[in-house]
């Protein structure tokens, strides 16, 4: 189960950096920064961003690589508060900024289960 919300996880980041490169003003908008702020060209910088770091979460989810999740998933806590204040400080949306602070905590609670895996393989 938990290989399968890591996966599913990426899938998400995949598909938002994809959107980046597909319709980046949409994208933008939902992410909470206002549509004056940045260029095209870091809105590509964005969705290929996005697109290695589902690939890396996709990899670790199908090689059941529970520290490296538990890693991955913890920083990406940290990531998700910083953009969740970067949204409220560009456009304040209220919907963006509870988006990014839930992924945050999801981030933390999937981590957390991702650690616990970890330490239990280790003590077979």
């Amino acid at each position: 189960m938990l290989r399968v919300l890591a996966a599913l996880t990426g899938v998400v980041l995949l598909v938002i950096g994809i959107r980046f490169l597909l319709v980046p003003h949409q994208a933008t908008r939902f992410f909470g920064i206002a549509p004056e702020v940045g260029s095209a060209g870091l809105h590509y910088v964005i969705g290929v961003r996005d697109i290695w770091l589902a690939a890396i979460i996709i990899v670790l989810s199908a090689l059941s690589d529970w520290r490296g999740l538990a890693i991955w998933l913890g920083l990406g806590m940290f990531v998700c508060v910083a953009d969740a204040a970067i949204a409220a400080h560009s456009s304040g949306k209220a919907m963006a900024v509870a988006f990014h602070l839930a992924s945050a905590i999801f981030c933390g609670a999937l981590g957390l289960a991702c650690w616990r895996a970890y330490v239990a393989d280790r003590s077979l």
